[in-house]
Order: structure tokens, then C-alpha cells, then sequence
């Protein structure tokens, strides 16, 4: 047994710099104290190289260059203990960026694992920061390296923490720049690697440069309190030490410090001082011990003499965290009545609680030879290999910008455990939606994914999964992705996958609005200059070719009206009418919801060709509605049912805009309609709902949205009809469905 309070006091700083030969017998005795296994000879070797590559080179704060390496391969040897060929890439790790030295160099002296280790690290550096975030292929190229050698990154953390270290040497400017660099993408991977201790020493480092004020105050405070804390935490302890020396258990209690950037954080989040916080006061219990029901015999023990809070008890040994974190974390309410909270775990999940992937290593480490990375076969490091190739390799082609965001959104969020109908278990970032499940099921599910069942109850897409939740996603062949759907969803996954669709369907379109351009020239004859193509699209607004292709393929501007602003007599010429859509057009529109037949302007004789015009959204006119037009400054002709509510709320501000419209007289094209479904929400409901469309004339489904209200649902679904008398023949399908209340044309 074992009984200890808050952290414990780190060794005295070693003064290092002034004695190369003896900076190295430094670094050896920890080798021999923290290595199970080492070579000395390499070691001795790399360091020497270091030393002579460096010579002529001084660190800002004016010591010797080497003893930065020097430091960074000590925190490898001593806080993530790795093996000795991380060491002596550690001592490398600059040569490259610095020296003129190359990487051939390091692979000729130390083989080819030192040097891809070295090359890597030498890549990382710098890669994170906004000047360089443009780079986006080095990034991804970068980041995949490392599933191949995971001591790429755990070097490159030693190496940030020592800079983050000395810190102060640097100008304010630089001093800004790395804190913030740290906070949003070191830290955040630390965390995800499962590096707690890196992590938070990260973040307060960070957190001091950034708000010294606020840094001080609570570090101020902390301070203060001390004593009164270690006394509480000693009485709370001592009962449970007797009980569980009582019950023969091998055990370790600590008091858990609290740091201050999450303290800072908490104090945001509910808005009030450090003073009125109460879960300051937290107790780490380790059990030495194989069996993982002891930490639940352990928290019973604890439970019977303390009384518990019941919503504060987490499991995350049966459904351990993304970076295997494992531990039991309860609450209870202790002398005094005060809050205490708790934390239970074996050994080995405090080596992995503490060092994260690092632990995985050094226990694969001491089963290999040091010199192949074993941990290759090893499930938990395979995953984190996975989910950073899932995100680099899925990233497709969107903005660096969003890819970071992307990035650094996955690092840091907390996590909810739900499941398939199966019980398989998936793991989502909190705020996850039944889109982020369906995506991490399969791309494919994700793109076809109409609604969802949560708990056997049908819910909206835009629903936020909990802990527990059992999903089950309804699929349609006819659904495909839109853009409301990255907004909505939280995962990396399905906002790249989403991005993909969308490209790739505007890629399609601006194909079919170049087929198009280039089959009216020949009929037209024509072969407009560069310089006269460029003319026209500066008249038209467009920025360039690819966005012109595009609103051509949409039908939002017209291949004659374009026409018109080119010739020989182009520059000359009076501008043709451009109808850009507004931006709540939709964003992909198919074919075959441009018929040339379409609509016409009543009185205009003889008729107007190549009318252009769009459909409002609000009301989605079929052929057969009753249609007027309504004029829009820059904006043409917009088609709304006559009965269309906006219409009327608009009243006499409109009248003098608005046209008689009437459907021309052959129409082969299709419509969207929106209809509003309420009814019972019972099982098999939208299953049957959509059967009875997609089971008349095949029609294709667009969208669907469920919302559930106890015992009661409503379904807004979006789908493309030919004409009224189709759109009506589906309101009867879905009318005789058992348990359908109301069914009717949706006027949003």
C-alpha cells in the first residue's frame, strides 16, 4: 500500500551544457535506469554526431545548440520511455533542418530506421503553422508517415515540450505563435495519442504565454489552497486505505492535481471564479492487481462509505476511450459534505492512462529486439494508425483550412459510445448525429442514408446521439448527400465524404455546361478569341471558365443569352438578360428538371424562346398547379404556385412585379414536390411511407426528415414528380397507410 498526495516534486534541474562528455554520462545512467535494453556504442555515437554537427550553433537563449536535442532525447529516455534507436534519433533530429548535413548522411552512419525516423521529424517541423498550412499534400503525406513509425510523433511531442520549456528565451511574438500552435494542434494530439501527462503540461505551458494574467491568478491560488487540500484529501483517504489493506488489495492513492488550464477551461464553461468550483478535489486509486472487477470491487468499497453521485459514474473500462483509456471515474460527497471525485484503475491502465501510445511501445518493446517496431501487430496501435489514414487518406481534395478543421475538431472531442442494431459498438465525437453513424458504418450507407431510428423511435438527421443510443439508419437508393448535411454532421469521416459527392457532382455538371457550350457554338457557328470568351464572362460576373461551365450545366445563365455577348461586334453589343439564381437555388440540379417545354409567359406572342426562369423552393410547382411569376431585380423569372403563402403575405409590394405564367403544353421533365406527412409513429412507419412513393412510377425519393414527438412523428419528404395528377397519386398511396394521420403539399 501505498499512500502519496498531489504530484510528486520533480527532480532537480541538471544543469547541462557547460561538459558535452559529461552531458553524456548523464544521458547513459538514465538510459541504464529507464531501458530495459540499450546500445550504447549507437548512442555515444549519435551524440558525439550531434555534437560536432551543431558546433558553430547557439540556441536563443545562448547556450550550446546540442543541448536542445540533448534534452528532447532525455524526455524520451525518462517521461516516454522508448527504446534506443527513438534516443538516437532524438539526438538527430535537427541535423538535417540545421546542419549541412543530409539525410543520406544520417542513413550512411545509423541505418535506414534512424534516418525515415529523423526525415520524419524534420517534416513535422513547422508543418501545423498557418503560413505553411497551404501545403496541404506535405501534410497529409506527413501524417500518414507517421502510421509507418509511430516515434516519429513521439519525438516530435518531446521536442515541442522542451521548446515550450524555455519558452521565455524567445521575443513575445514567437513566444504567441508556438503557444497557440501548442494549444490548438500539439496538445490536442498529446491528448488523442493518450500522452496525459505531455498533454497537460502542454497546455498550461501554453496557457501561461497566452493569458499570464489569468495563469498567475490561478496558479496563485492553487497555491494557497494546498495544505487545506492535502489535509482533506488525507482524511477522505484513510478509511478507504484500512478497508481495502483489510481486503488484502495492493493499492496506491494519490490526490490528483487538477491543472490549470483545465481548471481555467471549467471556470469559462460555467462561468464562475475558481472560488466557487467545487471538484477541485479529485483521488486517483491504483491497484496493483491483473483483475479488472477489482476496480469495480474497489468502487463498491468506496460507495459503501461514501455516499456516491449517482450521474457522475463513467465506465470506461467496459467501453475504453479512442486511445484506450481505461479507468472507472465516479463522484462522491465526502466529510463536510464536499464533492470528491474519483478515479479507479489497475497498473497497467495507469501506464497507459499516463503515457498513452508510448506504454504500448515500451511493453512491446521489452518482447521485441529493439530494432523492429513490434508494436506493428498490436490492436490498439493499429487503430490509431487507422484513424489518422482514414482522415488523410479520405481528405479527397477540400481546402487545407477545412482539412485542419477537420483535424483538430476528431483530436479533441469528447466521445459517446452507441450501437448498431447488432450491438457492435461505435464510437462518435460528442454532438455526433445519425449522419457521423452511418458514414462510420460505410461511405455508401452514409450517401444514402434517409433517416434514422434511435431506440427504435424515428428521428431527424440533424438529432444528436447520446451514450447508449442504438441506431439504426434507413437507406434509399434515390438519396445522395447535400450540402445542409456538412453543416449538420460533426466527423471528419462524413463531412470529406460529403465534400467528395458534392464535388464530384459539380465536376459532372461543369462537364455537362462545357458539352453544352460547345455544341451550341458549332451550331451557331461561332469560334470565339480568348479574348472575346473573357470579355464575356467579365459582362456576365463570372469569375472564371470552370464557374461559367457550371451555371450553364445548372441552366442559370443560358447558352444563347452568352452568345449574345460574343461575336464580332461583342464589345459593341447590348448585354442579353443573365438570369443568375438566388442563393437558396438548390445546388445541384439534374437534367431532367430542365425541360425546354417548361413554362411560358402568357400574351407574349410571338413566345419568347429560352425563357429563363427557376422554381421557388418554397412552393415547388408541379405541371398541373395553377403558376404565376413574380420578376426579381437581377434575378428573372421565379415560378410559384399561385396559392403559394409567400405570395399573399407579399400582397401589393408584388403586384406590379408578377406575371401570368401557364405550363407548356408537352412536359417530360421531372419536379420536385415537398410533402408533410403527421401520423403514428410506430414501427415500420417510414418504411412503408417510403414504399408506397417509391412503389408508384419508381419514383426517386430527395430527402426525408423525421421528427418524433412521443408517440406521434412528422415527415417533411422531398420527391420527383412528373405532373399533379402523379404528386396525387402518391397523397392516396400514403393516405391508406395504417396509422397515417395527414398527408398534404408542404408550403415552406
Amino acid at each position: 500500500m501505498k499512500l502519496s498526495f498531489w504530484r510528486k516534486t520533480k527532480e532537480p534541474a541538471v544543469t547541462i551544457g557547460t561538459d558535452p562528455d559529461a552531458d553524456l554520462e548523464l544521458l547513459l545512467s538514465e538510459c541504464r535506469k529507464n531501458l530495459p535494453r540499450y546500445d550504447e556504442l549507437l548512442i555515444r555515437k549519435a551524440f558525439q554526431f550531434c555534437v560536432q554537427a551543431h558546433k558553430n550553433d547557439l540556441r536563443e537563449s545562448g547556450e550550446p545548440y546540442y543541448t536542445h536535442p540533448l534534452e528532447v532525447a532525455r524526455i524520451i529516455v525518462n517521461e516516454i520511455p522508448l527504446d534506443d534507436v527513438s534516443v538516437c534519433a532524438a539526438l538527430l533530429h535537427d541535423v538535417v533542418e540545421d546542419t549541412t548535413y543530409s539525410l543520406e548522411d544520417i542513413r550512411a552512419e545509423f541505418g535506414s530506421t534512424v534516418a525515415e525516423i529523423v526525415d520524419g521529424a524534420t517534416k513535422i517541423s513547422g508543418i501545423f503553422r498557418s503560413t505553411e498550412i497551404r501545403q496541404a499534400e506535405n501534410y497529409r503525406k506527413l501524417l500518414l508517415a507517421l502510421v509507418k513509425d509511430v516515434r516519429v510523433i513521439l519525438i516530435k511531442f518531446a521536442d515541442r515540450l522542451h521548446n515550450m520549456r524555455t519558452l521565455g528565451a524567445l521575443p513575445p511574438e514567437r513566444q504567441q505563435r508556438l503557444a497557440r500552435e501548442t494549444l490548438d494542434i500539439y496538445a490536442p494530439f498529446a491528448h488523442r495519442f493518450g500522452l496525459a501527462n505531455i498533454k497537460w503540461e502542454l497546455e498550461d505551458l501554453a496557457f501561461k504565454y497566452l493569458y499570464p494574467t489569468e495563469y498567475n491568478a490561478i496558479k496563485q491560488a492553487l497555491a494557497e489552497s494546498r495544505a487545506e487540500r492535502e489535509a482533506y484529501i488525507a482524511r477522505f483517504a484513510e478509511p478507504i486505505a484500512e478497508r481495502l489493506k483489510k481486503e488484502g488489495f495492493q493499492f496506491e492513492i494519490t490526490g490528483r492535481p487538477k491543472h490549470i488550464y483545465s481548471i481555467y477551461q471549467k471556470m469559462q464553461r460555467l462561468g464562475v471564479p475558481m472560488s466557487e468550483l467545487y471538484d477541485l478535489l479529485a483521488v486517483r486509486i491504483i491497484l496493483d492487481t491483473n483483475e479488472n472487477k477489482d476496480c469495480y470491487t474497489v468502487y463498491g468499497i468506496v460507495a459503501d462509505i461514501y455516499e456516491p453521485i449517482a450521474d457522475r459514474f463513467k465506465d470506461y473500462i467496459a467501453r475504453p476511450k479512442k486511445n484506450s483509456y481505461q479507468s472507472l471515474h465516479a463522484a462522491f460527497i465526502g466529510p463536510e459534505g464536499k464533492r470528491v471525485e474519483v478515479q479507479i484503475r489497475t497498473r497497467a491502465m495507469h501506464e497507459i492512462a499516463e503515457r498513452g501510445i508510448a506504454a504500448h511501445f515500451r511493453y512491446k518493446e521489452n518482447q521485441g529486439n529493439g530494432r523492429v517496431p513490434s508494436w506493428w501487430n498490436d490492436k490498439e496501435l493499429e487503430e490509431w494508425a487507422n484513424w489518422v489514414r482514414d482522415i488523410f487518406e479520405n481528405a479527397g481534395d477540400e481546402a487545407p483550412e477545412q482539412l485542419l478543421e477537420s483535424f483538430k475538431l476528431n483530436l479533441y472531442q469528447d466521445e459517446i459510445y452507441v450501437y448498431t442494431p447488432r450491438n457492435d459498438l461505435i464510437i462518435l465525437p460528442q454532438g455526433a448525429t445519425p449522419i457521423d453513424f452511418a458514414y462510420a458504418i460505410h461511405s455508401e450507407i452514409g450517401n444514402h442514408c434517409i433517416g434514422a431510428k434511435v431506440n427504435g423511435k424515428l428521428v431527424p438527421l440533424d438529432y444528436q446521439l447520446k451514450t447508449g443510443d442504438q441506431v439504426e439508419i434507413l437507406t434509399s437508393k434515390n438519396q445522395h448527400p447535400t450540402k445542409d448535411w456538412e453543416r449538420i454532421c460533426v466527423t471528419h469521416k462524413a463531412k470529406s465524404n460529403i465534400r467528395k459527392y458534392l464535388n464530384e457532382e459539380k465536376r459532372r455538371i461543369v462537364e455537362q455546361g462545357k458539352q453544352l457550350w460547345e455544341k451550341r457554338l458549332r451550331k451557331s457557328q461561332l469560334s470565339p478569341t480568348q479574348e472575346q470568351f473573357d470579355r464575356m464572362l467579365a459582362k456576365l460576373g463570372i469569375p472564371n471558365p470552370n464557374e461559367f461551365f457550371y451555371k450553364l450545366g445548372l441552366g442559370i445563365v443560358s447558352a444563347d443569352a452568352a452568345l449574345g455577348l460574343v461575336g464580332a461586334a461583342g464589345e459593341h453589343a447590348e448585354p442579353v438578360a443573365v438570369v443568375p439564381t438566388e442563393s437558396k437555388s438548390p445546388s445541384v440540379l439534374p437534367d431532367r428538371l430542365r425541360s425546354e417545354s417548361g413554362v411560358v409567359l402568357d400574351g407574349a406572342h410571338p413566345p419568347i424562346p429560352n425563357l429563363l426562369y427557376h422554381f421557388a423552393r418554397c412552393c415547388n410547382p408541379v405541371p398541373g398547379d395553377e403558376i404565376v411569376g413574380v420578376i426579381t431585380v437581377g434575378s428573372g423569372i421565379k415560378v410559384h404556385r399561385r396559392d403559394c403563402r409567400n405570395i399573399a403575405e407579399m400582397g401589393d409590394a408584388v403586384q406590379a412585379r408578377m406575371v401570368n405564367l401557364s405550363w407548356a403544353p408537352h412536359q417530360s421533365g421531372e419536379y420536385l414536390a415537398t410533402i408533410r406527412v403527421t401520423g403514428e409513429d410506430r414501427p415500420g412507419m417510414l418504411h412503408d411511407i417510403t414504399n408506397a412513393i417509391t412503389g408508384y412510377r419508381n419514383t426517386n425519393i430527395r430527402s426525408v426528415n423525421i421528427d418524433a414527438f412521443g408517440r406521434d412523428f412528422e415527415g417533411i419528404i422531398t420527391v420527383y414528380v412528373q405532373n399533379l395528377e402523379h404528386l396525387n397519386e402518391i397523397f392516396s398511396r400514403i393516405a391508406r397507410i395504417r396509422g397515417v394521420r395527414s398527408v398534404a403539399r408542404y408550403n415552406g
